[in-house]
């Protein structure tokens, strides 16, 4: 198993790296970050000139990549092109919130996820599977922009004129109220809310697909049946042996869906404005801010390797006949 951890973190160094030029490259052949000065009467040619060469844009692709390379590997992660300010602590913040958005969503949905699928599949055909799986097939049709909109719409229009309310009751953008000094926890959880159901309403339905499917083909093998022979009660069979194997698939798409949390939740954060990483990286993208996409596409290949190598770890652990070399 050691073997195997280290063989993984080799290979995912040229991953990193490759993906890192890739990107590199198509921000460099497409963007201009000095282009919307152009626009401005009272700046010159000159200007332009003087600020690429301040801000290095005059050289080469190549040289503009190794000089970030070489400072992001000693520790330094550069300055925005724009603000000036250094890139590490406004991707530090934005993680942490992207992380918080994230992990509340993705703890909900496995918890409600996983019952859901166990007990429909305890209850074959039953009314409550059907319901289950009627409601897991509208979630997974239910596109993130149009839920997250009507959620807006809804609480920031119609509840609050229903109910006479000075403002929402879950705010529907931002991550504190404007005007808020310091950190408020309350606050903090009201803001969670709507973004958290819209990120739950999929997973709860892809979660509970799977572990439907994975109990209904563990229910009828061989082990469970020596199980029941030996007298064990249904609750620990399913609980104790049947859930244990039936976690597996789940354990590959929860990796997958925490791995992409580092990145952010780029379609969620961009409508409720919610300042994480996938808000970070719109914005970044926009203005072509190099210094602020690269660090942002290491930390997020890094957390997709790593999380996929904890799958792995994982699926011994729940499956001992699986066995690495």
């Amino acid at each position: 198993m050691f073997r195997y951890i280290v063989r993984r973190m080799l290979f995912s160094i040229p991953v990193l790296l490759i993906s890192s030029i890739l990107v590199f490259l198509a921000i460099h052949l497409t963007q201009d970050p000095t282009k919307a000065l152009s626009i401005n009467p009272r700046i010159t040619s000159a200007d332009i000139a003087r600020l690429k060469h301040q801000l290095g844009l005059d050289r080469s692709g190549w040289q503009q990549y190794t000089a970030w390379l070489s400072h992001f590997l000693r520790g330094d992660w550069g300055k925005s092109l724009f603000s000036q300010k250094p890139v590490a602590p406004d991707i530090r913040s934005a993680f942490v919130n992207s992380a918080v958005l994230g992990l509340t969503g993705t703890g909900i949905s496995l918890i409600i996820g996983v019952g859901i699928g166990v007990y429909a599949a305890l209850r074959q055909y039953s009314l409550f599977d059907n319901i289950a799986t009627t409601g897991a097939f509208v979630g997974l049709s239910i596109p993130n922009f149009w839920f997250a909109v009507l959620l807006q719409i809804f609480f920031g229009v119609y509840i609050v004129k229903w109910f006479h309310l000075t403002q929402p009751l879950f705010p529907v953008a931002g991550i504190a109220t404007p005007g808020t000094v310091g950190f408020h926890l309350l606050d903090r959880m009201r803001h969670l809310v709507l973004p958290s159901i819209v990120l739950a309403v999929q997973i709860i339905a892809v979660y509970s697909r799977y572990m439907r499917a994975s109990m209904l083909e563990v229910m009828h093998s061989d082990y469970l049946r020596t199980a029941r022979a030996k007298g064990l009660r249904e609750r620990r069979v399913v609980a104790r042996h049947a859930m244990r194997n039936a976690l597996i698939p789940i354990t590959t798409q929860l990796a997958i869906d925490v791995g992409a949390i580092a990145g952010g939740l780029i379609i969620t954060e961009a409508i409720f404005e919610y300042q994480g990483m996938g808000y970070f990286f719109i914005t970044a993208m926009r203005n072509g801010d190099y210094p602020q996409i690269l660090p942002w596409l290491m930390i997020t290949v890094f957390f997709v390797i790593l999380f996929n190598l904890i799958a792995d770890i994982v699926y011994a652990l729940l499956d001992p006949r699986i066995r690495y070399a």
